[in-house]
């Protein structure tokens, strides 16, 4: 039996376009009906952009306490990366902003330069991202045509493996274990560079955060199903 009220501990395979805030708000909103509360603890240990999809953990009651302690998991993402064009978002919010060559862009290039992410690495987030500026969110004032410096950041990238590269529609598909704190989009962003060219996001899924993988989730849909069964502590 689940007691939310005093605290659990909830993994969701987040849809795509969701925020994780709407993962939250669901979740609250679905268990204050059941409980026939009108307020209850609930936060997610770790933002996943909305055009990514998988894990979000989701804490309730006491074990919201546990949220900071949860965030410094390492978590794993498989990534696929579209080769010689770049957008503002570093991913499919925005259009392509501009092209790049690629016919210098081999598998054996890209096999020497992607180790090269591989430890500590230092990391400019993207602007279109939730990084406090000024008290303000990057993502706010790039969504209103600011551009505003933000500081790179040390991070840890434990494993970055290729699992498939296309050399004809040049994408590339990378599984990478890193720290709290990596951005995936400014990773492609770089890596883009290195290969002397561009790149930006097409597809982004979180598959690990700490223990908690993929197949220790649930949908939105299959959690209000247990909600309905009775299966929790009133």
């Amino acid at each position: 039996m689940k007691d939310f009220i005093e605290g659990e501990i909830i993994a969701f395979d987040k849809p795509y376009r969701w925020t994780s805030f709407d993962v939250v708000g669901k979740a609250r909103w679905l268990l204050c009906h059941k409980l026939g509360v009108k307020k209850l603890k609930v936060g997610h240990t770790g933002t996943l952009d909305p055009l990514a999809t998988g894990v979000v953990v989701v804490c309730t009651g006491k074990q919201t306490k546990r949220i900071d302690e949860l965030q410094q998991h390492t978590k794993e993402y498989v990534a696929t990366l579209q080769l010689g064009a770049t957008t503002p978002s570093y991913d499919l919010e925005k259009p392509v902003d501009a092209t790049y060559p690629t016919g210098h862009i081999t598998r054996e290039l890209v096999e020497k330069v992607i180790p090269s992410f591989q430890g500590e690495q230092w990391q400019v987030p993207p602007m279109f991202s939730a990084v406090k500026v000024d008290g303000k969110r990057a993502y706010a004032l790039a969504r209103k045509g600011e551009e505003v410096e933000l500081k790179p950041k040390l991070l840890v990238i434990d494993e970055i493996e290729i699992l498939s590269f296309d050399a004809e529609r040049m994408q590339l598909t990378l599984r990478i274990v890193c720290s709290k704190g990596t951005y995936i989009r400014a990773l492609a962003r770089d890596i883009g560079r290195r290969l002397e060219s561009g790149a930006h996001l097409i597809a982004l899924r979180r598959t690990r955060v700490g223990d908690i993988t993929e197949k220790d989730c649930m949908t939105m849909e299959q959690f209000d199903e247990m909600l309905r069964n009775d299966t929790i502590n009133r």
